[in-house]
C-alpha cells in the first residue's frame, strides 16, 4: 500500500497575489489526492480573518494591528503594482475577465478539499488575532504541527 504524497506550504506573505499563487497550488495538489496542509503565519493569517468585524478584548497594541491589517482574503493587497488598493481591483477585474477564480473562493475550495489549514498560535498571540476572527474549520498549532507534516513531505512550499 502506498502513501499517499505530501504537499505543505507556509504562507508568511499577506499579498493577494501571493496567498492566491498558494491556494492554487494546494487546490491543484489535493485534485491530484495529495495531503495538502497550508501553515499561515505572521501576515499569511490575514488570508484566514473574517470580513466582519468580531467584537473581542484586546489590549491597545493589539487593536492597533487589527486596525492596519485587511480584514479578510479579499481586502489583501497585491504584491506589486498595488497602488493604494487600485492595483487590486484591476486584478480582480481581469480575473473575473478571464474567469479565474478568486481567491475568498479559491479558499473555500481548499476546505471543501479537507486541505489542512491551520493558524499559527505563536504568530496570533503577537497579533492579538483570536479565533473567532478567524474562519471556522480550521486548525491551530504551533510550528511542531508544521514540521510534523513537513517532515514527511513531497513538496514544501515557503509563500
Amino acid at each position: 500500500m502506498s502513501q499517499k504524497t505530501k504537499t505543505t506550504i507556509v504562507l508568511f506573505s499577506g499579498d493577494y497575489d501571493k496567498a492566491m499563487a498558494a491556494y492554487i497550488i494546494a487546490n491543484g495538489a489535493a485534485a491530484y489526492d495529495h495531503d495538502v496542509t497550508i501553515f499561515h503565519t505572521f501576515w499569511g493569517l490575514n488570508a484566514l480573518r473574517k470580513e466582519e468585524n468580531i467584537p473581542v478584548k484586546k489590549s491597545f497594541m493589539e487593536k492597533m494591528f487589527g486596525r492596519f491589517m485587511p480584514r479578510g482574503s479579499d481586502k489583501m493587497g497585491l504584491s506589486k503594482m498595488n497602488f493604494g488598493g487600485l492595483g487590486q481591483k484591476m486584478i480582480k477585474k481581469v480575473m473575473k475577465k478571464h474567469n479565474a477564480v478568486p481567491l475568498p473562493q479559491l479558499i473555500d475550495m481548499a476546505q471543501e478539499q479537507d486541505i489542512k489549514l491551520i493558524a499559527c498560535t505563536m504568530t496570533m498571540d503577537l497579533l492579538g488575532l483570536q479565533k473567532e476572527e478567524l474562519l471556522d474549520d480550521i486548525e491551530y498549532a504551533g510550528v511542531g504541527a508544521y514540521i510534523g507534516d513537513a517532515e514527511y513531505g513531497s513538496i514544501d512550499l515557503f509563500i
